[in-house]
């Protein structure tokens, strides 16, 4: 879930952008901000992933307000004016909307914002550092991953994806109730973002959930929904080892 504020002087484009907000199952509206400063304070209060800012507001402009915050979260700066979209640009938007704007455009605009917030998520991941609990200290595992498919955020637990297959720039999740997920996901980066202890790439477009596997053979490996996945010679050994070390043969 993206938490936003939207921040205009205008209450009519306030209300819009609220009605727009409400239509997309996960956006969260933190407020709606009238003014600058307000917006200013509740991010110092609260979390907030992006900002659709006005520019001309009365008591800072709206350009200046995104250059004032020390860790400014995504922006998408909706305005009548374009000759400050450059500008705007510069200081990293997301998108530019120009008033008015239809829903189509805002939605587009959002979903740029969430392959970045899934982007960043994942690399805040890769670049968190492991920490040594104490005995006293229980670490809580997440067991699931965030995966944008269809307009949604949906978390998916690890124990139901099957495989995982590259399709393109896209990845397709196969799933134990026989569906398939598709979402902009590079391979590479769904195989950091899945559990080592749990997943193995066994080919250069595939991802195998190692408690799935039903058998395999030189190049194949066959999984418990009836499926086969291609097994490379690059990966081959490091699989058939694994396998060895965790069911040994009788």
């Amino acid at each position: 879930m993206m938490r936003c504020i939207a921040i205009d002087d205008e209450p009519l484009a306030l209300r819009q952008i609220k009605s727009y907000i409400d239509r997309i199952e996960w956006l969260q509206l933190v407020a709606l901000c009238s003014r600058a400063n307000e917006a200013k304070q509740l991010l110092m209060e609260e979390r907030v992933d992006l900002l659709f800012v006005d520019i001309n507001m009365p008591d800072i402009n709206g350009l200046d307000l995104v250059r004032s915050l020390e860790n400014p979260p995504m922006v998408i700066f909706t305005t009548a004016y374009a000759e400050y979209a450059v500008e705007g640009f510069r200081l990293d938007a997301v998108d530019y909307l120009l008033k008015p704007f239809s829903y189509e455009e805002f939605e587009r605009a959002v979903n740029k914002a969430c392959s970045l917030y899934e982007l960043y998520r994942m690399r805040d991941m890769q670049s968190t550092p492991e920490v040594e609990l104490s005995d006293e200290v229980v670490e809580e595992k997440r067991d699931y991953i965030s995966i944008k498919a269809d307009y949604k955020v949906r978390m998916v637990r690890y124990c139901d994806i099957i495989y995982v297959e590259s399709v393109g720039e896209y990845v397709r999740l196969h799933l134990t109730d026989g569906s398939k997920l598709v979402t902009l996901f590079r391979l590479k980066n769904m195989e950091s973002a899945l559990p080592s202890s749990d997943f193995m790439r066994v080919h250069r477009s595939y991802i195998v959930n190692l408690n799935r596997v039903s058998s395999y053979s030189r190049g194949k490996i066959y999984m418990d929904n009836g499926d086969d996945v291609p097994l490379s010679v690059n990966y081959r050994e490091i699989f058939r080892s694994y396998i060895e070390q965790t069911q040994p043969t009788q």
